[in-house]
């Protein structure tokens, strides 16, 4: 009998380590695959699993990540689709340029909203080694999966993908970059992408540098020292304000002449790239003494860019930066110093510039949305606004506040209120428990969101003024959209702002937010951009650098015919490190490259521009009605 025992517990045990070793922890889906992309004629490659591997399943709930080896000739996204009953669910990944990588993608960002971040960028933005991804869901069970496609809807110039190998795996292989030689050169540049004025050495760089400052002079757009249009008198408040006048919405400045706001976010020398565990990448780090930041978002980082001016400018490179982009912003007719720009800049009360303020945050929030109804909130929102506003308020060149950055919440509120309620006993949870004991549904959960919204805005506003009485709140700037709900709360703001990533503005959706909320509308970010020197085209893109500008004149042109706008602000001064930021983005969407050379195509444009807008806005003349051409 015991023998018989010894015998069924050792064959049961044989088949448990065959069942467990039988169990696939990788499976191969595809090898050796170059797809080309036309937009004229194949966008898309698309195989069922069997087709790749007949072994290889459906259910994918047993697997965690999705990892391929790749090299790509351009920079310019593409989409990973997963394709199921219930629908697709995808991924945009931005490959670095020309190099073998290994882009280990979790599975759950198919399958799983993401919950934290600081705004949409940082929430849906996932920097990874040798590439970037984003993605916006919908977000689906990956039990049944039936297909895989990689597309690349407006491919430019007939970009290709080189793919060794395609794999499901249940452990993390790392994302790497699979190249030994330097990526990036001592400028900054990208090494395996050639253009027709990449610079080949310092001294050229120095010569081109030396030629612009002297050929670089002051337009002509009729601004006054604040940015407003000298040929215009209203009423002087000695700050600015706004004012609904024969029908259109206007800045007024502070001597009062009219004011269109054309500005650029972004204005700063410290665009830094991270470096742990990446040295490899560049032919060599920018010396310790040429660097302002060291340490960003609690990682080590350096600034080829900043390095760059300290080569052009030695030790007073500070001043010197300064003084050359304020010559530049007067140049190209720019009026207003935009949103994340340095002190450097704002601090010279020689031009009109915003101020975002931060730091609302309770330390219990929820999706970065505060306790709004404790005692906590009210007291931080005191303190902020004490030590951010009251330092500023008789400043004349201060345009107003931003208060707050594409907050994840629209279309997030019953995410929200599911978190409020699992999580620990606050003041926002006792009211929205007394609130759903009156009824609990889905739209009342979202009732209570909102007027908790306009709670948030109420106290928050409200310790603005009290510190600050002259200035303007020029809003939260949403992320190309907002429930009617959030707008109408808008009415407490002086501006409503939204930041639209499109070619051209919808006037029926812009005039919508201005009368739900009263205000007229500040566009706080858009760009345009186009794929190349390491770089991937940003959220619009068009096929090259002449585009860009057409691109620009489109958008800020028809933006300005609207009554209801009184600014537009491009997104960013300098183009993103090709090797990422803290999130990993590279956008080419700079007005100047990291080198420190104006895209004199765009600037152009941005100059057309600038001199019609006034005549634009009221009505003299009419926008441009050339559309860019995309790819």
């Amino acid at each position: 009998m015991r023998e018989v025992l010894k015998f069924t517990v050792i064959s049961i045990l044989i088949c448990l380590a065959v069942t467990i070793l039988s169990f696939p922890r990788d499976v191969v889906a595809l090898q050796n695959k170059t797809l080309v992309f036309d937009s004229q004629t194949i966008s898309e490659y698309k195989w069922k699993l069997s087709e790749l591997q007949p072994k290889l399943p459906s259910d994918w709930s047993d697997f965690h990540f999705l990892v391929l080896e790749m090299k790509a000739t351009s920079p310019q996204r593409f989409l990973l689709r997963l394709h199921t009953p219930q629908g697709i669910t995808s991924t945009f990944i931005h490959p670095f340029q020309n190099s073998w990588i290994r882009a280990a993608i979790p599975l759950e960002i198919f399958s799983n909203a993401p919950k934290r971040g600081n705004d949409m960028a940082s929430l849906l933005n996932n920097q990874r080694a040798g590439y970037f991804m984003f993605n916006w869901g919908p977000y689906l069970r990956l039990n049944q999966v039936d297909s895989i496609s990689i597309a690349m809807p407006e491919a430019i110039a007939k970009p290709s993908l080189e793919i060794r190998t395609i794999r499901l795996t249940k452990e993390f292989p790392g994302d790497a970059v699979l190249e030994k030689q330097p990526l990036v050169d001592k400028l900054g540049q990208w090494k395996r992408d050639n253009w027709a004025d990449k610079v080949s050495n310092l001294s050229e760089l120095q010569t081109i540098w030396r030629k612009e400052e002297k050929e670089l002079k002051p337009g002509n757009f009729d601004y006054c020292q604040y940015g407003g249009y000298c040929a215009t008198k209203f009423k002087a408040t000695g700050f600015f304000r706004v004012e609904l006048i024969d029908g259109k919405w206007w800045f007024v400045d502070p001597e009062g002449h009219l004011f269109f706001s054309a500005g650029v976010n972004a204005i700063t020398p410290t665009i830094t790239t991270p470096i742990t565990n990446r040295k490899s990448l560049f032919e060599s780090i920018p010396p310790e003494n040429t660097q302002t930041v060291k340490v960003q978002r609690e990682q080590p980082v350096t600034s080829f860019y900043q390095w760059n001016i300290w080569r052009r400018f030695g030790e007073s490179w500070q001043q010197d930066w300064v003084d050359l982009t304020v010559r530049r912003m007067q140049a190209w007719g720019i009026n207003t110093i935009a949103n994340w720009s340095t002190k450097l800049v704002t601090d010279t009360q020689r031009m009109p510039y915003i101020v975002p303020i931060t730091g609302w945050e309770t330390k219990q929030a929820y999706l970065r949305f505060p306790d709004v109804y404790s005692p906590e909130f009210l007291q931080i929102s005191d303190s902020v606004a004490a030590s951010k506003s009251a330092i500023r308020k008789n400043d004349p060149f201060l345009v107003g506040y931003f208060i707050g950055n594409e907050p994840a919440w629209p279309r997030r509120e019953l995410d929200i209120i599911n978190m409020i309620l699992s999580g620990p006993d606050t003041a926002t949870r006792q009211e929205l428990q007394k609130f759903l004991a009156q009824g609990d549904t889905p739209e009342r959960r979202k009732e209570f969101f909102y007027r908790a919204y306009e709670k948030y805005l109420q106290v928050v506003t409200s310790a603005i003024r009290k510190y600050d009485p002259n200035h303007l709140i020029l809003g939260i700037r949403f992320a190309g959209y907002a429930p009617d709900e959030m707008v109408k709360a808008g009415r407490i703001f002086d501006v409503f702002s939204v930041n639209e990533y499109e070619y051209i503005l919808h006037k029926e959706e812009i005039q919508k937010y201005a009368k739900l909320s009263g205000r007229p509308l500040l566009i706080g970010e858009f760009h345009f951009g186009t794929p190349g020197r390491g770089m991937s085209a940003g959220l619009k893109q068009v096929r090259d650098r002449e585009q860009r500008g057409v691109a620009y004149r489109y958008y800020v042109e028809n933006a300005a015919a609207i009554p209801e706008v009184i600014g537009t602000h491009w997104f960013q001064w300098v183009d993103q490190p090709n090797t990422g930021r803290f999130d990993g983005e590279n956008y080419n969407i700079g007005l100047v490259d990291v080198t420190d050379r104006p895209y004199p195509k765009l600037i152009n444009a941005m100059q057309e521009t600038h001199r019609k807008l006034y005549a634009i806005h009221a009505g003299k003349e009419k926008a441009i009605d050339q559309k860019p051409i995309t790819h």
